[in-house]
């Protein structure tokens, strides 16, 4: 069966679907918005995911679910680059440091995560390899694809809502002069705090999406929860002056500025 063809015609759900019932081995090459996403396949069931430029080792993967200290991490990175994924994985259980058991669950909700992450997009092309499996060097898992399809679908409806709900990302926000709710019963997570500190005119929700490293779905869902709650509105963005992408524009460096936020919330809580 060939399997290529545009994501425009085909969603990533459906491309699992397609996976799973013809019980397929290869390498799905997808080619999004800004990079490209490998997820390999053993008989219709997920073995190994990786994404753009990103640090796939097993090492980076324990250090970012705090498996790994910083000073474990960094100690394997000098004296313990030259050996693979698969090594390294007995090393650590040989030493008891992790079971086989930890380092699979920690790889199987990093290939998930980057699936989940696919999720969204909607432009770019994609294409099955029959002959390409999973690195060598890396390990490779064993997972059904039955729950990423239902998570898949599940978010492709909300996405397709928050849609409609924020056409554009490349509008700002700003606070409501009359919340529309009360504050006292608000109680904002830590990204929700994170997408507050930068709500501005002068930020569009694209730069503040990138600021938080959040995707598309991600900050369309956080700035809906803040609209339902009354306290942002939708704005045009002023005062904007294009900027290299290195270069961050925001927070400012002022501390008056990084205050009047903090500052805004308060007198308004005291007012009520």
């Amino acid at each position: 069966m060939a399997l290529r063809g545009n994501l425009r015609d085909f969603n990533i759900t459906q491309l699992l679907n397609l996976v799973n019932l013809a019980n397929k081995t290869g390498t799905l090459v997808v080619e999004g918005p800004s990079e490209t996403a490998k997820i390999a396949f053993r008989d219709g069931k997920l073995a190994y995911a990786e994404i753009g430029n990103e640090d796939g080792s097993l090492a980076s993967i324990l250090h970012h679910t705090r498996k790994l200290s910083s000073g474990q991490y960094k100690s394997i990175r000098q004296g313990a680059a030259h050996i693979s994924d698969k090594e390294l994985g007995l090393l650590l259980i040989n030493a008891g440091y992790l079971s086989q058991e930890d380092i699979l669950t920690n790889l199987q909700q990093h290939f998930t995560d980057i699936v989940q992450r696919m999720f969204t997009w909607v432009e770019g092309v994609f294409h099955f390899e029959n002959d390409l499996l999973p690195p060598d060097d890396r390990i490779s898992v064993r997972m059904d694809l039955e729950n990423l399809i239902i998570e898949g679908s599940r978010q492709m409806r909300e996405w397709e809502q928050l849609q409609d709900e924020i056409p554009s990302l490349d509008m700002a926000l700003k606070f409501t002069d009359r919340p529309g709710t009360n504050l006292r019963n608000i109680n904002l997570s830590v990204e929700e705090w994170r997408v507050v500190s930068y709500i501005n005119p002068r930020n569009s929700m694209r730069q503040i999406a990138s600021a938080t490293k959040m995707n598309d779905l991600e900050i369309r869902r956080i700035i809906y929860s803040l609209l339902q709650a009354g306290l942002v509105e939708v704005t045009r963005q002023t005062g904007a002056v294009p900027q290299p992408p290195s270069v961050r524009v925001f927070p400012s460096d002022n501390k008056e500025e990084q205050k009047s936020l903090v500052n805004r919330l308060i007198n308004r809580i005291r007012s009520l």
